[in-house]
Formats: structure tokens, C-alpha cells, sequence
């Protein structure tokens, strides 16, 4: 037994199990944080070792269970207009994607807990106003799902909010919500979050005029990431963009989409 209290064989189970479920690959270095997510769950079951607790998410009564286990290991941190580049690119853009008539149509493809399609929403209410726009959020998560859906977040993470933004879009709370603030209802509603496994058969979701992928591939190995960029690919509008994390590359994964600036590329 490792001092993380999960063992080597015990983190070789859960490695291969979130591989195969969510596509994502953990590295050696992540045994603290899996024994940390998951030492709620040990005690709220009562269970002595993380292979009991491995063996109820892969039992058959377990679907329950596993996706709770699921959200505990996938959920990534995130606020509100992260790696602003990306918002200023898009808000240059907009006027030459914008088509009279036709629903403006983005996809925050790793949205974690809505900070990222928020912002987005933001900033198309600014630029689009009352033209017709939507914005989709979608994650393997459904308990940072339900998070997101709410809207309602500590005022840490709007640290990179605009004071505009805040003044418009969100609420300030009082009393026992001092400290934290809510996204305004007008603009919740135009934000729709549904639960989606990128590594699985993809809904139907319709197209898109740009694709927001961040911060979601470098937990990918390289096989998983083409096929994800395979996936998600044919959703984007001729002549659509598709925004992957300024840490992130598709360099070799996919010879479709040709690279606009570091980190954008467009659907010919």
C-alpha cells in the first residue's frame, strides 16, 4: 500500500476503469487524488479498501454508484472567461460568421461547471443582443451538470469577470448567499446543458458555428484524441471554428481542419 492509502494494483483498477469509460488517461502521479476523491465515498459505504469500493462500481447493481465515481474523478476546476484571447478572438469574428436569419450556434464541449458557455452567453447577449444565438454546454459530469444549470457560483470565480457582466448578467447575493452571486435567469435560459461522453456515440446535437474544446484533450492519449476530433468534426459549419486550450495542439490529428492562429482552426 502506497502512502496515498490506495494501492498500486488498486490504482491500476480505476486507471483502466475511467479509461475506458471517459477516455481518459491517468498518470502515475494521480494516485493522491484519486484516493482523495474517493475517500468520501469509502466512508459513506463503510468499505475498508478502495477494491471493494472498485468492485461495487463495476458490479451490475452499480451504475448508480459509478457514476457518482465518475463525476468525483472527471471534475476540473475552471472560471469564468479563462484564457480570454479566446473570447476577444471570438467577439472580432462574430460579425463574419453571424448569418441573417440563422441561429448563432456555439458549444462549449467541456463545459465542467458552466463558467465557460456563461461566458460565452455573455458575450454573444453583448454582440448579438436579441438576434437569434444559443449556446450548449455539455459534460460527462451530471453533478457538475446540475452545478452549471444553477448558475450560481462563489464570487472567486468571476474574478475575471467585467464589472459590465457583473453589473448585468449576474446577481449579488445577501445575506446567507453573501460571498457568492447568480447568473441572471434571461441569460441562464439561453445556455442548455445536457450530459455527453465525448468518447461515446455523440447525440443529436445539430451544427455548430464554433466548437470550444479546452482544457479536455491533454487528459487524452493520442488515439482517444483523434477519435473525439473525429466525432465532434462533422457537428462544425463549413467554414466554422474549433478552439482547443492554448496548452493543447491538433497537430497531426486530424486533416480536415486547417490552423488559423495557435490554438483555432477553421473548417474549410
Amino acid at each position: 500500500m502506497s502512502n496515498t492509502g490506495i494501492s498500486d494494483a488498486e490504482f491500476a483498477h480505476f486507471q483502466g476503469w475511467l479509461y475506458q469509460r471517459a477516455g481518459i488517461h491517468m498518470s502515475a502521479n494521480k494516485k493522491a487524488l484519486v484516493a482523495g476523491r474517493l475517500a468520501c465515498r469509502l466512508r459513506h459505504h463503510g468499505l475498508a479498501d478502495h477494491s471493494q469500493y472498485f468492485q461495487m462500481i463495476t458490479a451490475a447493481d452499480g451504475l448508480a454508484e459509478a457514476q457518482v465515481a465518475l463525476d468525483l474523478l472527471t471534475t476540473n476546476e475552471t472560471y469564468f472567461f479563462r484564457e480570454p484571447k479566446h473570447f476577444e478572438w471570438l467577439g472580432q469574428v462574430l460579425g463574419t460568421l453571424h448569418r441573417p436569419g440563422r441561429t448563432f450556434r456555439v458549444w462549449s464541449a467541456a463545459c465542467s461547471s458552466g463558467e465557460e458557455p456563461y461566458s460565452l452567453a455573455m458575450l454573444l447577449a453583448d454582440r448579438l443582443g436579441e438576434r437569434p444565438w444559443e449556446v450548449l454546454g455539455s459534460d460527462i459530469s451530471s453533478r457538475v451538470l446540475e452545478k452549471a444549470a444553477r448558475g450560481h457560483y462563489p464570487l472567486e470565480r468571476g474574478r475575471n469577470l467585467a464589472p459590465q457582466h457583473l453589473a448585468r448578467y449576474c446577481l449579488k447575493g445577501i445575506g446567507s448567499q453573501d460571498g457568492t452571486f447568480l447568473v441572471e435567469r434571461s441569460l441562464r435560459e439561453r445556455v442548455q446543458f445536457m450530459q455527453v461522453n465525448l468518447n461515446d456515440r455523440l447525440p443529436r446535437l445539430g451544427e455548430f458555428d464554433v466548437i470550444f474544446l479546452r482544457n479536455v484533450l491533454i487528459y487524452f492519449d493520442p488515439p482517444t484524441k483523434r477519435r473525439v476530433i473525429e466525432r465532434l468534426v462533422p457537428l462544425l459549419r463549413p467554414g466554422g471554428y474549433f478552439v482547443v486550450s492554448h496548452s493543447e495542439s491538433l497537430n497531426g490529428m486530424n486533416d480536415t481542419l486547417a490552423l488559423v492562429s495557435p490554438s483555432i482552426y477553421r473548417k474549410p
